[in-house]
């Protein structure tokens, strides 16, 4: 069997995919299908943390006239029920797995700590990471960059709703052409649509490797795992 390119991953999943066209906020057959792949991962000798995003069901940003804190509190609970919800579905696939909070919330979620999360990390489980940072005005991009150096991952793994990184927007520009890989200094320099800016300078201050692409088929998750150049690698 093919070694895993990575030993330990961060997967960032946003909220907007794990609807999968759903009519509710939730598409439960296609999380299955994502944990099927991370048991696959697992197997190869993978260690997993996962964060998720709530554009699913709130964005701080929604908001509107509402206090900016008051909104972003919102979006850490939405994420608070898409872990809770990832945790039932990857349980049920086999995956031993555990939901930490960035908030304290015992009755339903383990406190964050970095030296409990890397301990379940190198007993198998699954680590699926809630709330955020735990304070507003941070995306979960901004999360998953930071947990992943916390944790001392060896990539992370942006799964979302495009397929990478473009030098204009698709939906709008059709001569925009995906990038197979690009600097942080790139992202920043030419504004592309990437990661956010706390995000991105994190990532190059802390030479943390991302990898971009598109979640519509969860076996991409397994592809950049194994080492398959798919999506846009962003580096130093």
């Amino acid at each position: 069997m093919t070694a895993p390119k990575y030993k330990r991953i961060l997967l960032k999943l946003s909220g907007e995919a794990l609807a999968a066209g759903s009519d509710g906020i939730l598409n439960f057959d296609f999380i299955d299908k994502i944990a099927e792949v991370l048991n696959r991962c697992r197997d190869a000798g993978v260690e997993i943390g996962v964060i998720v995003g709530a554009g699913n069901i709130w964005r701080g940003r929604q908001g509107g006239e509402m206090d900016r804190t008051q909104a972003d509190h919102m979006g850490m609970l939405a994420t608070a029920i898409n872990a809770l919800a990832l945790q039932d579905r990857f349980v049920a696939a086999g995956l031993d797995t555990i939901v930490m909070s960035a908030v304290e919330m015992p009755a339903f979620a383990d406190a964050f700590t970095v030296r409990d999360a890397k301990r379940a990390l190198e007993k198998g489980k699954t680590v699926i990471f809630a709330c955020g940072l735990g304070q507003p005005f941070f995306s979960t991009d901004t999360a998953a960059v930071l947990r992943a150096a916390e944790i001392n991952a060896d990539a992370v793994l942006m799964a979302k709703n495009i397929d990478g990184v473009y030098t204009a927007d698709p939906k709008k520009d059709p001569s925009a052409v995906r990038y197979k890989e690009v600097t942080y200094k790139e992202v920043l320099d030419k504004e592309l649509k990437a990661l956010d800016l706390s995000a991105t300078t994190f990532c190059m201050d802390n030479s943390i490797c991302c990898y971009a692409f598109e979640l519509r088929d969860p076996e991409n998750i397994y592809r950049v795992v194994m080492g398959e150049r798919i999506g846009t690698e962003l580096h130093r």
